[in-house]
């Protein structure tokens, strides 16, 4: 299957754009794209070593078709992602991101909010939040489908937001940084809240 089904599986045929003219088998594809998402929710974890290992180009694919099916405000998709490629950018963002290493990934995406894209008659914080929200929304999507397609992720929210915005080169204020790899080992889930301590019902 090549990567233009896999998007055509993901999207409207009248709406995908023709950007994906590679071909090649893949034979867990369908697997992939049937995957039961309460189990890709409830299995995810973080994940801050990683092997020293390529990601795919078609599962890169996937990742970026997942955070563009995100909600957005008005659906005007608020927000940006910042695919770092180089090596010397990325040891940047690690100095960046309070040094953390493991920013170092073998994938690294910086989601910034862009309100500009969103057309409504709001003030611009109203519209700045908005585009905060979509960015977080696209990065939680990428990293539910970086999940399922066998690879783990960290979110780094603890960065210089004006180093990083120089690093990249942008004026776009960033959201969050998603790092991506293969697992040097899958770890279990972390236990979680009860829900009866989580959740509060509202009557009046």
């Amino acid at each position: 299957m090549d990567e233009e089904k896999i998007l055509e599986r993901m999207f409207p045929s009248d709406i995908l754009p023709n950007i994906y003219p590679k071909e090649t088998d893949y034979d867990d594809i369908d697997e992939i794209l049937n995957s039961n998402i309460f189990n890709v929710m409830l299995n995810r974890r973080s994940q801050r070593k990683f092997e020293d290992k390529e990601i795919e180009t078609w599962k890169i694919e996937i990742i970026f078709a997942a955070a563009d099916t995100a909600p957005t405000a008005g659906g005007f998709q608020g927000f940006e992602i910042f695919h770092i490629i180089k090596e010397e950018i990325k040891r940047k963002l690690v100095t960046a991101a309070n040094n953390q290493p493991y920013v170092n990934a073998p994938m690294v995406l910086v989601f910034c909010a862009n309100h500009n894209r969103i057309k409504m008659n709001f003030s611009k914080d109203i519209l700045q939040k908005f585009s905060v929200q979509d960015a977080t929304l696209a990065a939680s999507y990428a990293q539910l489908a970086s999940h399922a397609l066998g690879l783990s992720s960290i979110w780094i929210g603890m960065f210089d937001e004006q180093s990083v915005k120089n690093i990249i080169n942008t004026d776009l204020q960033p959201s969050s940084i998603l790092c991506i790899g293969y697992p040097k080992k899958m770890l279990m889930p972390k236990p979680k809240r009860k829900l009866t301590d989580l959740i509060h019902n509202v009557y009046d």
